[in-house]
């Protein structure tokens, strides 16, 4: 195993000097806030961390629009297990929960809610994340749960009040099965808040704990993973859990795996390693009934058909081509379902792709620099 994460790391480092080409754009005006369509946030990751704001116009186009601090600091250099380009190696990093944005702040240990107002971002609170290194965050209703991959790695959580504050839930820390060698991907609760899943690259396995009426987790529950090197997912509105399976890094190895859950928080696989001929498949989005999967070692998009029962089809190996050396990983899909918007190039930059009707296409509309690099987790509306 560690061999398989080590040719990982090789592989996708390789992508540090390049971006993707792109034909140039008309960009359209900017807008007056209170005009737009919507917005995307980028978590830069820094030693100041803050959030950049992008509006989105009507056509899925991007305008910048402020920037605004975590009151934490971020932690752009990558873990020695992981590639240069991807220094949190996690899915969920910032997350947009109604009027609120939640964000991890891995180099202070502190996770910070930002309120979403039409002239900006005010920061609510900020919090210790009670464990080290934040990754990935997760929200149900006032609940909300944090991934802390360093030391002992575990899920700790809180109360979110009606102003966003947040309070540590007593009761509520859990260790993961692998320990410290655990290397955890992602923290996110199911459709219905009952089930808490953690992806464990190392140990090839799917972490989950029943939570109960007060908000509490179980201890965790081994599910091995069917492919290897498990990493992002996502849940569908059916409750179908879909995981990328980066296989190591390997070469043109990568796969999807769909699995239903039980109330006991066991899961059964339903669709085994789906593969798409691709290299190191990370990021989970879903938008209906389609999975977008984004493959860091190749600079491909890839995309599935989930169907009513949960088994998946490859619609299209290559949805999208960022370029050989893009790197592309976070993803977040606009409210309206129309656009995909992907970080690339160690999250310098933004593409934003129209997403084709039941189709699985994506084709490219933009693209927004000014990110620095190791800028990891993205947001929209």
């Amino acid at each position: 195993m560690h061999k398989q994460i080590k040719i990982l790391t090789i592989f996708v480092s390789l992508v540090l000097a390049a971006s993707i080409t792109a034909a140039p754009f008309t960009r359209p005006h900017p807008a007056p806030r209170g005009l737009r369509a919507g917005a995307v946030y980028v978590l830069t990751n820094q030693a100041d961390n803050t959030v950049k704001v992008f509006g989105r116009n009507a056509n899925g186009t991007l305008n910048p629009d402020g920037e605004f601090s975590t009151g934490g600091a971020g932690d752009p250099v990558a873990q020695p297990q992981d590639p240069p380009v991807d220094p949190l190696a996690s899915q969920g990093a910032l997350i947009l929960r109604n009027q609120f944005l939640f964000a991890v702040n891995a180099g202070s240990n502190q996770i910070s809610v930002l309120r979403v107002r039409n002239t900006g971002l005010d920061l609510i609170d900020v919090v210790d994340s009670g464990g080290i290194r934040p990754i990935s965050v997760t929200v149900y209703d006032n609940l909300l749960y944090v991934l802390n991959e360093g030391g002992t790695p575990n899920i700790t959580g809180f109360t979110i009040a009606d102003d966003g504050t947040l309070t540590p839930l007593a009761g509520s820390t859990q260790p993961l099965i692998g320990g410290m060698a655990a290397d955890p991907a992602q923290v996110s609760f199911n459709e219905d808040g009952t089930l808490l899943v953690v992806t464990e690259r190392a140990g090839n396995r799917i972490d989950t704990f029943t939570v109960d009426e007060n908000g509490l987790p179980s201890a965790p529950i081994n599910n091995p993973s069917n492919g290897m090197t498990p990493f992002g997912f996502a849940f569908n509105n059916d409750d179908f859990l879909i995981v990328s399976e980066a296989f190591g890094g390997t070469p043109n190895q990568s796969a999807v795996s769909s699995y239903s859950a039980a109330a006991d928080g066991t899961l059964s696989v339903i669709s085994g390693s789906v593969p798409n001929s691709q290299t190191a498949s990370c990021w989970v989005v879903i938008n209906g009934k389609i999975a977008f999967v984004s493959n860091t070692g190749n600079g491909t998009i890839s995309s599935y058909n989930v169907n009513e029962d949960g088994t998946l089809t490859l619609l299209n190996a290559t949805a999208a081509n960022t370029g050989p050396t893009s790197a592309p990983r976070d993803m977040a899909i606009s409210t309206n379902g129309q656009t995909l918007f992907v970080q690339l190039d160690g999250g310098q930059t933004v593409a934003s792709f129209r997403i084709g009707r039941n189709s699985g296409t994506l084709t490219l509309i933009d693209t927004d620099t000014g990110l620095p690099f190791g800028a990891q987790g993205i947001a929209s509306k």
